[in-house]
């Protein structure tokens, strides 16, 4: 199999590694089960070009970024898709509201994202669905928290610090994530990057740290390169509950970055009932469905939209799901210290 080239960056030092190298984008083996596994076995991440259609991309993101506009923080007379910031105008907002939960918004405006249709629905879209069928072998859950984050210049918000998902979210360790832009997303609007390999590592230490999740892993001197690469709109990047990731900083002094990350899981796995709520408890399911149509009918959004991901309100009730209990040592471990 082949190893992508790296490169010498900063030295080692227990936040970073030494190296990095461009993903290695894995669309020629979507249709190849044993090897997208050997890949994924491998690497710990998947990274995959052009995987979801763009008009569904940008439709999510113009439906984002209307609600960023409501809410004052875009540049007026700016187009909406363009997501120009008004770093002024947010900046103005008190600084304990705009670090909400590590999502980079305030609550009531995290609140109107997860109330969006075409958010929770985008989670069930069959090209998703379907790489992960392949990688597991099995019988699909996604999970319905859904999370997205929007990153605008200025605030309080810091990139993403490293860590593993799976102190986050616990239950089954075959739990993997997708990662994604609203929109292109070159390296210095702050995207993703994946430790390459550093799912074979076992769980991390870890230690208070700023940034989404409050957690820190204390990676020593693991060498491994970190993956990274400039996303375009409808590129997919997928990862291990047990891969450590950091998001790279936002460079861009005036747009916004918007992302999401949905998770699945083979459905026969436990899970933790967190992972059934929606993100942050900034709403009830109740209140995210109080808007949609009754009875039920799929977004039709975006130009050309072939899909229908059909009824997802509580879509996960009445399956059979194994529970697992929280071990909140799992979080604060010391037994990997450098």
């Amino acid at each position: 199999m082949t190893t992508p080239a790296t490169t010498p960056t900063t030295p080692a030092t227990p936040a970073t590694a030494a190296r990095t190298a461009d993903f290695l984008d894995s669309s020629a083996l979507l249709d190849d089960p044993a090897a997208l596994r050997a890949r994924a076995d491998e690497h710990g991440y998947l990274f995959f070009r052009g995987l979801l259609p763009v008009d569904d991309v940008l439709d999510l993101r113009r439906r984002f970024l209307q609600i960023v506009r409501r809410y004052g923080w875009l540049v007026d007379g700016t187009p909406v898709s363009d997501g120009i910031a008004d770093v002024a105008a947010f900046d103005r907002v008190p600084r304990e509201e705009t670090a909400f939960c590590g999502v980079g918004i305030t609550r009531a405006a995290y609140a109107d994202i997860q109330r969006v249709r075409e958010f929770h629905e985008l989670a069930h879209h069959p090209r998703l669905l379907a790489v992960y069928r392949n990688l597991f072998g099995e019988d699909v859950l996604p999970h319905p928290r859904n999370i997205a984050r929007v990153v605008i210049p200025g605030g309080v918000t810091r990139p993403t610090p490293p860590h593993q998902d799976f102190i986050h979210i616990q239950g089954t360790p075959r739990v993997w994530t997708a990662w994604f832009p609203l929109g292109d997303c070159p390296r210095e609007l702050g995207g993703l990057s994946v430790l390459d390999g550093s799912h074979r590592e076992g769980l991390m230490s870890y230690h208070a740290a700023e940034g989404a999740g409050g957690l820190e892993a204390y990676l020593c001197d693991l060498d491994l390169p970190w993956a990274q690469g400039d996303f375009a709109a409808g590129d997919v990047l997928t990862f291990s509950s047990h891969t450590v990731h950091r998001a790279l900083p936002h460079a861009a002094i005036d747009r916004v970055r918007l992302s999401c990350d949905f998770r699945y899981q083979p459905a026969a796995d436990p899970l933790h009932e967190g992972s059934l709520r929606v993100h942050c408890d900034v709403l009830g399911w109740d209140e995210v469905y109080a808007d949609w149509p009754d009875p039920y009918a799929p977004a039709t959004s975006g130009s050309g939209r072939s899909w229908s991901p059909g009824d997802v309100r509580w879509y996960w009730r009445d399956l059979n799901l194994r529970r697992s209990e929280w071990d909140e040592s799992i979080r604060w471990q010391k037994d990997r210290i450098c």
